[in-house]
């Protein structure tokens, strides 16, 4: 297996006495006996057992984890021999294989299917795990031997793996003093674990922040299904006759649009708003102040001014000041977008004689006759078109067995951890069976916001291993015998996330430690980014926009409306992404602890800065619920969206202008970047895909910001 850091954050536990350890060692082999863990999974490509998963199978399976794996290490720094790439990179990427299992598995569940079980154990294990990682990545014996490995007779990729591991043990710290170790494991520790209490907290405050509405006149605007739906959900809060609003992870929520009760509106953009500032047990403001200090001190035992420049050494942008250029290039062009797009909603406000400027809980609903105004385009006059199932299997599966030559297959017989996952076996252009591919489609109470990806199953040739991955979605769950209806935008984020998808099921790679998306943050939305551009492709769209009643496509003037209407609200999408990214970006460039102020004043002071103090146009994610950089993975990386969305508005300029969606096109896509993980220089992968360096100006062009 891989050195858990590729997966999780690791660490290590109490300090026990020989009897204790001999004990603890007797009862985890016994509870071991019978776990789904302790062996690989006998089903195809060792797809998880989630029949036979159980919740309490997970502890014993860290504990003997954690030991198994440190014993390995031990293994490797005492040999006698000299260091070579098999007995010491080699041993080290193939170590922890119970723990890689247990946790690639966890992780997943605790994100999409939690209880309040799995919580404690993850809130538990954060500085465990956080530890052990430690106890490897700052092993001074195994890092010396990593370092004395010849790398002259090595492949390619095997060469990288060595680069890719002394990189990685340089910027956890294997270069630090004996002393500042000490302090960074300590740091670790606390960061991890308040990493899981805000995740928790916030999970807790999307669920107890949904708005109640007893009165359904309050709900004008919003169709039957939404309705239904809405009743269903407050029935099964133990509201019956009362309608509940789910709150979504984005600032915006998707009701917005539709809602003609300009107070019931306000009251969910607050209520979304406001989530997780109320000063209860699930405010996470406090944690989020003690996380941003701790990156500090982090980054000052590095030697580094702030968090950032610690945190994009191994990123393609390298520095913040690059981060931040890009940002600043389309900060100015998305701001004076948006304040025109603000005058044209404004100008619909004064003539319906509303009396009041527009707000942000506005903004969505006016904006939507603004749109339907200047191209006769509504929202749910297209919706009907969008089936969920359709969308997938007529759309996103239709345009990559069209453009990569894969096929897919819907598997009843393999085990889902919720009765609402599906599962298909993806095929490759020669028919040989790829991959596995599981989908969970709605929001639940126990799921994080959002959507993503991630691997069941890593893919690896050294061991044999072929991707079993994950796509998971917050689709509002339609009521029984109802069609799932989804938003345009929501059809674009089916493509978006099977972009990751591709760059999974793509990886061919020997080393499950750079393979797949294993990739810097700032690349790895790039393939997930062009694969958006396929909704609107004529052939497609033509091929999954399909009445749910009639089976009819869409009469070609309502595509031509939808394409005429592509660069609709650019100036809007553009400055609350901005806003995010700056605010993440400022977060973490702070250079003295006297510059964390408290978090709103904070933020405010960070927008108006850059002249992102729009009150209409909020940040896309607000400091007090952006998970993305308190309990996930995008730190001082919230940038990668538009960096990445850089290299994708070029590469889809490429794609254009060389004959389209031709499968000479998608297999040239496929060798130079969705199958080389992080083997290679990707700055260089993408020029050898275009045949030049990457430039801004098409994603200018693409947002409409210039010609």
């Amino acid at each position: 297996m891989t050195l858990l850091v590729t997966f999780i954050t690791l660490g290590a536990g109490n300090v026990l006495t020989s009897a204790q350890q001999k004990n603890q060692s007797a009862t985890t082999q016994q509870s071991m006996k019978n776990n789904p863990f302790l062996r690989k999974s006998p089903l195809q490509y060792q797809a998880p057992e989630f029949d036979k998963i159980k919740d309490d199978h997970y502890k014993p399976a860290f504990d003997y984890g954690l030991k198994e794996q440190l014993a390995n290490i031990d293994k490797i720094i005492n040999n006698p021999a000299a260091p070579t790439f098999e007995n010491t990179v080699l041993a080290l990427e193939n170590s922890g294989e119970v723990l890689a299992r247990a946790t690639i598995l966890f992780y997943n569940l605790t994100g999409s299917n939690t209880n309040d079980y799995l919580q404690k154990v993850e809130e538990e294990y954060a500085p465990i795990f956080a530890a052990h990682s430690d106890k490897i990545n700052l092993n001074e014996k195994l890092y010396k031997r990593i370092k004395a490995v010849n790398t002259d007779r090595l492949d390619a990729e095997s060469k990288r793996l060595v680069e890719y591991y002394i990189q990685n043990f340089e910027l956890a710290g294997a270069n630090l003093s004996a002393e500042n170790k000490e302090k960074l494991k300590v740091i670790n520790q606390q960061l991890a674990t308040l990493s899981t209490h805000f995740s928790n907290k916030l999970l807790e405050a999307r669920k107890k922040g949904a708005v109640l509405i007893s009165n359904v006149k309050e709900l004008d605007g919003l169709s039957a299904d939404e309705l239904a739906a809405a009743a269903t959900d407050a029935e099964q809060a133990g509201q019956k006759g009362k309608y509940l609003l789910s709150l979504q992870n984005t600032t915006q929520q998707p009701l917005l649009q539709n809602l003609k009760n300009r107070d019931t509106r306000e009251k969910l953009f607050r209520a979304s708003w406001t989530r997780a500032e109320k000063g209860d047990a699930n405010d996470t403001r406090e944690t989020i102040e003690k996380i941003a200090k701790l990156r500090l001190q982090k980054a000052k035992l590095f030697g580094k001014k702030n968090f950032a420049e610690w945190s994009l050494q191994d990123q393609m942008a390298k520095t913040p000041e690059a981060a931040m250029g890009l940002l600043a290039q389309l900060a100015k062009p998305a701001v004076e977008t948006a304040n025109r797009e603000a005058k044209e909603i404004q100008e619909v406000i004064d003539a319906q004689k509303g009396g009041f400027g527009v707000q942000a809980w506005d903004w969505n609903f006016y904006s939507e006759q603004v749109r339907k105004a200047k191209y006769d385009l509504d929202e749910n006059e297209i919706k009907p078109y969008f089936e969920v199932t359709t969308v997938l299997e007529k759309g996103v599966f239709y345009a990559a067995e069209k453009f990569y030559g894969i096929t897919f297959k819907e598997r009843k017989d393999l085990p889902v951890y919720h009765p609402d996952v599906v599962a298909y076996e993806v095929f490759d252009r020669d028919g040989k069976s790829l991959a596995l591919y599981y989908l969970d489609f709605y929001t639940r109470s126990n799921k994080n916001g959002g959507a993503w990806m991630n691997n069941f199953v890593p893919q690896s040739h050294l061991l044999g291993q072929k991707p079993v991955i994950v796509n998971v979605f917050n689709y509002q769950k339609p009521a029984a015998g109802k069609p799932s209806l989804i938003s345009f935008d929501e059809v674009g984020t089916m493509f978006h996330e099977f972009g990751h998808t591709l760059h999974g099921l793509f990886a061919n790679q020997k080393y499950v430690s750079i393979s797949g998306t294993n990739t810097p943050r700032d690349f790895v939305e790039f393939p997930s980014q062009i694969n958006e551009h396929f909704a609107l492709e004529p052939e497609i769209l033509k091929n999954y926009a399909l009445h749910y009643q009639t089976k009819q496509p869409m009469p070609q003037a309502l595509i031509d409306k939808i394409k005429k209407a592509a660069n609709f609200n650019q100036g809007y999408a553009t400055t609350e992404l901005v806003a995010a990214a700056t605010l993440d970006m400022n977060w973490h460039t702070v250079t003295d602890e006297k510059q964390l102020i408290p978090v709103l004043d904070f933020e405010k002071q960070a927008l108006d800065k850059y002249g992102l103090l729009v009150p209409q146009v909020p940040p896309r994610y607000h400091t007090p619920y952006f998970a993305h950089i308190w309990g996930g993975g995008y730190s001082a990386g919230y940038y990668a969206y538009l960096w990445s969305e850089t290299l994708d508005s070029d590469a889809w300029e490429w794609i254009k202008a060389n004959g389209g969606l031709t499968r000479e096109n998608g297999d040239r896509f496929r060798k130079y970047i969705l199958s080389v993980g992080n083997s290679v220089d990707l700055n260089k992968a993408f020029e050898e895909f275009t045949g030049h360096k990457a430039d801004i100006k098409p994603l200018l062009r693409s947002r409409g910001f210039s010609k």
